[in-house]
């Protein structure tokens, strides 16, 4: 018995020893902290939805991931902003710092390899000779405008149609260029003029990209594609005034003037940012992702939009013609039709 009373004696002591010196292994882990995601915009969010899907993009990851996330609006034209935001977001021990548009390829190519163990995305562009932690999504846009133009040629009564853009640059030609060449694809007989907006804010100037839009209605043009981010809202108001249709992009805007608005092209920003942040999260770097049709990240509300009966788009009357554009999508998607990226054309 008093074996037994010692060994209780003995169990009992080396329980409280244990008790005192704190918690099992198991459970001193400590958990790991959450990701940080920043995303910089080059110019003030406002009503540009392309700059607003990035917001949706990151919202949606930040959801996925468990993440704290945050919005740094930089202001519009200043090079000192944009890289100030980038190195605070940086500086803030960001995990990923995704960032949209041309404007900050010189920024993200001195700043990434200073800071190595923060990975970069930057979507729809890219830059020449990334470092390892540089990523990059891209988008095929001539993809989506080549079958506007086929709508757009397709439709028109005047024989001739028109296009803006916001400023004249390589990049953007994938939106002129490309629309124009799907419109004489479907009618060689069509006329297209391309004006664009410039001036100092030629991606949120809806009073320059309304004056010409009502130069080209004023030339005979009834169709008129308007690839000027926050100032296709002045060309829906021209469309209102001079009765020609409009085409917009990125998101469905045919709400924004019911009865104007023929379609739009579709661009999944958010989608792009989802794909390329699972990559990144599952420990790739480096990657060059490229969306288009095939990818369902480029198209036409009609063909690709959620509940396109209910889009208010006018091309919802013409559903013969939606067949036919279906057609031609798919013969992208099949690679019976290749179109070449305007930006590179010599």
């Amino acid at each position: 018995m008093k074996s037994a009373k010692l060994t209780l004696i003995i169990v009992l002591i080396l329980s409280l020893t244990l008790a005192a010196c704190g918690t099992t292994p198991a459970e001193e882990a400590v958990p790991e902290e959450a990701p940080l995601f920043y995303y910089v915009s080059p110019n003030p969010i406002g009503v540009n939805e392309f700059l607003k899907m990035g917001v949706t993009g990151l919202d949606l990851v930040g959801e996925k991931y468990n993440a704290e996330t945050y919005v740094l609006e930089s202001e519009f034209g200043d090079p000192t902003s944009w890289e100030e935001n980038v190195r605070a977001a940086v500086n803030d021990g960001a995990t990923i710092v995704m960032v949209l548009g041309f404007e900050f390829n010189d920024i993200i190519a001195e700043v990434a390899p200073e800071a190595p163990d923060v990975q970069f995305l930057i979507v729809d562009q890219c830059i020449d000779n990334p470092p390892a932690n540089v990523s990059c999504a891209v988008f095929r846009e001539y993809e989506g405008s080549y079958l506007l133009g086929a709508v757009a040629g397709s439709l028109t009564e005047s024989n001739k149609i028109g296009v803006i853009g916001a400023m004249d640059i390589p990049f953007l030609h994938r939106y002129t260029d490309a629309y124009a060449e799907g419109a004489l694809a479907v009618n060689p007989d069509v006329e297209v003029s391309t004006l664009w907006v410039g001036g100092d804010n030629p991606f949120a100037d809806p009073v320059r990209a309304k004056e010409q839009a009502l130069a080209l209605a004023s030339d005979g043009a009834d169709h008129i594609y308007a690839a000027t981010a926050g100032g296709n809202f002045g060309v829906f108001e021209a469309a209102e005034e001079q009765g020609f249709y409009a085409y917009g992009v990125d998101v469905n805007q045919c709400p924004n003037a019911p009865g104007f608005v023929m379609e739009n092209m579709i661009k999944r920003v958010d989608l792009a940012i989802v794909d390329a942040v699972d990559q990144i999260m599952a420990g790739e770097t480096g990657f060059f992702n490229t969306y288009g049709v095939a990818e369902g990240a480029m198209g036409l509300v009609s063909l690709v939009g959620e509940n396109p009966e209910n889009s208010q788009c006018v091309i919802m009357e013409h559903p013969d013609l939606i067949e036919t554009v279906r057609g031609i999508q798919q013969q992208i998607i099949d690679g019976t039709l290749v179109i070449a990226d305007p930006m590179f054309a010599e």
